[in-house]
């Protein structure tokens, strides 16, 4: 059987996506010098385990980001200070919070929607996977959704330039990140002069509460909150994007289970939820070791760079039943699609949300969904993302 993975040939050099097993689990990298981690045990284990395992891996990294763009940056701290940001952010995302937005959700979804219904060919990023997801967050920040072409630009930058990947190439890596960050100066100031402007005249949104927020009875700096609301921004709808895009791919690449998932909708969250899986938004995170540690039966010294392949746990046979399998009914699935730990996605919730919304109103709109092996996906080329930036499809 043609899978997913093959049929669009995705990120050949990632060999646990064709079935291929590591062994041991944890490999030593003499040219990069650092420890790859491919289990799903070993790697629930360091995502729960920060006082061992540091989310604060730049000073490990040979090539440096700007200092300026680590302030406030969540992904890089450990508690007590990354509790002290994160909550933050929790009001915004809390159940009852979220659970309020499906009606508004819906709508936009529904006007996306309008606008290609009748076509025989749409692309679902353009037309749905990317909009949504960003007015959704735009909104929730206090930013105009107006202005979505500008964040896709930067977006896309962002996640060419930054990748962890880059940080590890000492001889294109420092010329990559200057010119990364030199793209991602418009966004910031674009930031920068909503946070100034909600210091003088607050509102009910988001940018609001990082511009008046203290930490400790400290005010948030500029360089904080900007970054802080980057990520958000970026963050915040790429995920999405992705999750919606690579579910399509998997109900396409598996008609059996997509005629299913059509017929039972409750099996859409499911389905959502194992592609998450299959084809997770995030293959990898890095941690460093604070103290000597073993993992797996191997005693790693301290200070180590510790790559956590997330993607290959999610296909551990042994934590999954034919873990190359796409199955909709699959249960339990404690997949890493939004990580874990203490930095679990803090917007999951949204969208999870988001994508059953938004799956449900396509094959609502679309007897047909395919794709075309003349007109195929095209992926982002960074090895630490699975997701498609343009997928066109087949409506009839």
């Amino acid at each position: 059987m043609t899978t997913v993975v093959d049929r669009w040939n995705i990120h050949p050099e990632h060999r646990w996506l064709r079935g291929e097993r590591a062994d041991p689990a944890i490999q030593f990298d003499e040219t990069q010098n650092l420890w790859n981690v491919y289990g799903h045990a070993a790697c629930r284990e360091m995502l729960s385990d920060y006082r061992t395992f540091s989310s604060g891996t730049a000073r490990l990294l040979p090539v440096s980001v700007d200092a300026s763009l680590m302030e406030g940056d969540l992904s890089q701290m450990d508690p007590p200070d990354h509790r002290k940001y994160r909550k933050l952010l929790t009001p915004a995302f809390a159940p009852s919070r979220i659970a309020a937005m499906e009606p508004r959700i819906a709508a936009i979804t529904d006007e996306l929607l309008d606008a290609v219904t009748g076509k025989p060919d749409i692309d679902l990023v353009a037309d749905l996977a990317y909009p949504l997801p960003v007015i959704v967050v735009a909104e929730l920040l206090g930013v105009p959704a107006s202005d979505r072409a500008l964040f896709k630009g930067w977006a896309d930058n962002v996640i060419e330039s930054f990748s962890g990947f880059t940080s590890l190439d000492t001889e294109q890596g420092p010329e990559d990140i200057r010119e990364g960050t030199r793209q991602l100066q418009p966004l910031l100031e674009y930031l920068g002069g909503h946070i100034a402007e909600r210091r003088r005249r607050p509102r009910e949104d988001l940018l609001t509460v990082l511009a008046t927020a203290e930490i400790d009875g400290e005010r948030l700096t500029d360089n904080e909150a900007v970054n802080i609301a980057n990520i958000m921004l970026i963050t915040g709808h790429i995920t999405t994007s992705m999750v919606l895009g690579n579910t399509v791919l998997c109900l396409d690449a598996y008609p059996e289970q997509g005629r299913r998932v059509r017929a039972e909708r409750s099996l859409v969250p499911g389905a959502i939820e194992d592609a998450l899986r299959l084809l997770p938004p995030a293959t990898v995170l890095t941690r460093a070791t604070e103290t000597e540690a073993e993992v797996c039966g191997l005693r790693v010294p301290k200070d180590q760079l510790m790559f956590l392949w997330l993607g290959a746990g999610n296909r551990d046979p042994l934590e999954f039943q034919d873990p190359d399998r796409f199955d909709p009914t699959r249960d339990p699935n404690p997949h890493f699609g939004f990580g874990g730990g203490i930095h679990f996605c803090i917007g999951a919730g949204l969208a999870r949300l988001e994508g059953r919304i938004a799956l449900n109103a396509l094959l609502d709109r679309f007897p047909v969904l395919r794709t075309d092996p003349d007109t195929p996906p095209s992926f982002f080329d960074t090895p630490d993302m699975i997701g498609v930036n343009k997928l066109p499809l087949h409506t009839v």
